[in-house]
């Protein structure tokens, strides 16, 4: 059964049983109208309690059911009729309520939460609307700014907001059903709210509030329909009686179901889960981790320490400098603070991260960890010296992870008589708020402490994407072709403000160049240094960027870099210097300057990205094209609603790609040489790389 049903003097407690997250069903729709019937037929009910089995009121819609046919009884018609239900129905929202569970919540006369029930309409992250009266229900209980936000953004209010918007009555610290019974019984003789199908216009309607709110939404999207589409419908609630607003938000609602966002975004949804699923790795058990070391104190390392340390593990600190430590210390206190103060954080959960850190004057100290993190200098011979100083310090059993972005971690565990124990962690900066995770495998790492990093990484909240090794592992290789191809565009005749502009209007929040600065011009000038030795003399080399750092144009934190940043500007201005630098870079390397158009410029990024994603799945660097999705989506920035850059391809078609490369390939046969993998493909006429 999906649905238990329990009468208790004359209240029906009805409840949601379909775990883990008691998701709408068809068996469970089908058994609450069975409820609902039970209710019009037994006159001895005189009210009802709807509530949750487990910890969870209800998560929505069933995630097995997407994209197949709906099945009858339709959600919307199974709240319509709740909502028409002879007797008061109060929800008893005992743990999460998202989506479709909200929507039933609303469709009831009353709520009543637990202190730790959460709500939110989170369907604009699956590129969808709210499709069964949420639309038209919550303006009309909190109002429309309050509606409007939470519908357009997906963000989720905790019970004590809910209360202070009046989308619940009452929220309780102990027995959410007991309450909910108590105050249904109450009811049963003077109830008389009316539905919420029966009012009119929301209370605070403003038109001016709205075409405000309408231009943030449409700045904030970047591109992606349904916030508007959201936007779109919550304004039918004041501008429709409820049945015809009822029937818009459908209609609204499949025009979001039919478009390729949709598609984008449920992929990118269910990708970030599968990716963090190893096949290699099921039934491998991962090590016991306590304590963690982190050796390095600067941005990176302090960043990570903070993530464990709010995650509940104890942390040790280390670093050669003292200052440097101190100052990590201080780093890492003011940003617990800051979390405070914006409310990310309660103070008594910030003091107890901060009891969990230890900083350390030896590295002999960490002898107890479990896990050793290391965030020291990009320089192999010092990587080396580290990790053979660790193997003898620490205890047997312990994972020993490099932080490294590039450096080959094979070459690190062979300096080492550990090997197995040995892997990468690359966390992204700034490491506890990004949500990437790489977990690089060496050749010799064993199964259990790959399973320990997979299982720290989701302690975490982080996406952990399981890759090999490789310069740049999965993300920096591609993305080097990203930056490659922006700057080669450049040398080719278009400007950073086009290509950054394009790559915006593709769904960025930021174009290349923009990141460039922000990042900071010496990064890369070092990274080209690291591989000057190596570099194939068939490659092309633009120096523009060289030429930008030997004036100390190194970006935001210099004022200058590609833009010009006025009087501390977070926000860049064109500067004709850069453009001549550029004119002059184009003469001397031969280059013949021109006018591109912007769908080329898209298509030169966008194929050189799918090109060399395809080789790092034919080299095994990466499992599956999902991990690769899931890995531009969460650390660099991809828009969520093109599924990342394997999934475009196979929506504009993979043969279209290769022939885009091989035309492409004319002018630049070394950069533009084409993926076996997406030729084998083509050739058998397969759509997508799955």
């Amino acid at each position: 059964m999906a649905v238990n049903t329990e009468l208790k003097d004359g209240v029906l407690v009805i409840t949601l049983a379909n775990p883990p997250v008691n998701a709408l069903g068809h068996a469970m729709r089908a058994e609450i109208m069975q409820a609902l019937d039970r209710i019009d037929q037994d006159l001895s009910i005189t009210a009802a309690v709807i509530t949750g089995a487990g910890r969870v009121f209800c998560g929505g819609a069933d995630i097995k059911e997407f994209g197949k046919p709906s099945i009858e009884p339709f959600l919307p018609n199974v709240l319509l009729r709740l909502e028409r239900t002879r007797v008061p129905v109060v929800a008893a929202l005992n743990g999460v309520a998202m989506g479709g569970g909200l929507e039933m919540a609303l469709a009831c006369r009353y709520r009543v939460a637990s202190a730790r029930a959460s709500m939110a309409l989170p369907e604009v992250k699956l590129g969808l609307i709210p499709g069964a009266g949420g639309t038209q229900r919550l303006p009309r209980l909190v109002g429309v700014k309050h509606a409007a936000e939470m519908i357009t953004t997906g963000k989720r209010v905790t019970a004590r907001e809910a209360l202070a918007m009046e989308l619940v009555e009452l929220v309780t610290d102990d027995n959410v059903v007991e309450h909910a019974i108590n105050f249904a019984r109450n009811l049963a003789e003077k109830e008389s709210r009316r539905p919420l199908s029966e009012i009119g216009k929301p209370g605070d309607w403003d038109e001016a509030w709205l075409d405000a709110f309408a231009a943030k939404t449409q700045a904030k999207a970047r591109g992606q329909l349904s916030p508007m589409k959201a936007l779109e419908s919550v304004r039918v609630s004041g501008e429709l009686p409820f049945a015809q607003g009822l029937a818009r938000e459908r209609e609204i609602f499949l025009e979001c179901m039919a478009s390729d966002q949709r598609e984008g975004l449920i992929h990118a949804f269910f990708a970030e889960r599968a990716a963090q699923k190893v096949p290699a790795l099921d039934g491998v058990e991962p090590r016991s981790v306590e304590m963690i070391g982190i050796l390095g104190a600067g941005t990176m390392g302090a960043g990570i320490a903070i993530v464990c340390a709010a995650s509940g593990y104890n942390v040790k600190l280390f670093d050669t400098n003292a200052e440097a430590l101190q100052a990590g210390v201080v780093r890492i206190a003011k940003t617990f603070d800051a979390n405070v103060k914006k409310g990310r954080m309660s103070p008594e959960d910030a003091a107890k991260a901060k009891d969990r850190l230890s900083p350390i004057s030896e590295m002999e100290m960490l002898s107890d960890a479990d896990l050793v993190i290391e965030a020291v200098i990009e320089k192999m011979d010092i990587k080396k010296s580290v990790f053979q100083a660790l193997e003898k310090i620490t205890k047997k059993g312990a994972v020993l992870a490099s932080n490294t972005s590039y450096l080959d971690i094979n070459e690190i565990a062979s300096a080492t008589s550990r090997p197995g124990d040995i892997i990468g962690m690359h966390f992204f900066s700034p490491a506890n708020i990004m949500k990437l995770l790489e977990v690089i495998k060496t050749d010799k790492a064993s199964p259990d402490a790959l399973a320990t990093a997979m299982a720290v990484g989701k302690r975490l909240g982080k996406v952990s994407i399981l890759a090999g090794v490789c310069d740049g592992f999965i993300g920096n290789r591609i993305f080097k072709k990203y930056r490659q191809q922006a700057e080669y565009l450049v040398e080719d005749g278009a400007l950073p403000q086009d290509v950054d502009r394009v790559m915006r209007d593709f769904g960025f929040a930021m174009g290349p160049f923009q990141v460039s600065d922000l990042a900071g011009l010496d990064i890369a000038w070092h990274n080209r240094r690291r591989e000057d030795a190596t570099r194939d003399p068939c490659e092309r080399y633009v120096s523009i960027s060289d030429r930008l750092y030997d004036l100390n144009r190194l970006g935001q934190k210099t004022g200058a870099g590609w833009y010009r940043y006025e009087d501390g500007a977070r926000t860049g201005l064109a500067d004709p210097i850069v453009e001549d630098i550029i004119v002059k870079a184009s003469r001397e390397s031969g280059a013949t300057r021109r006018v591109i158009a912007d769908g080329e410029i898209r298509d030169r990024i966008l194929f050189a990205m799918i090109n060399e994603g395809a080789k790092v799945l034919d080299e095994g660097i990466a499992q599956r094209a999902l991990d690769i999705d899931a890995v531009f989506i969460n650390g660099y920035g991809f828009p969520a609603y093109r599924g990342g850059p394997m999934f475009y391809a196979g929506q504009i078609g993979l043969k279209g790609v290769l022939d885009g490369i091989r035309n492409f390939e004319q002018s630049d046969p070394f950069a533009w040489r084409p993926s076996a993998l997406l030729e084998k493909l083509v050739d058998e006429d397969v759509q997508s790389f799955g």
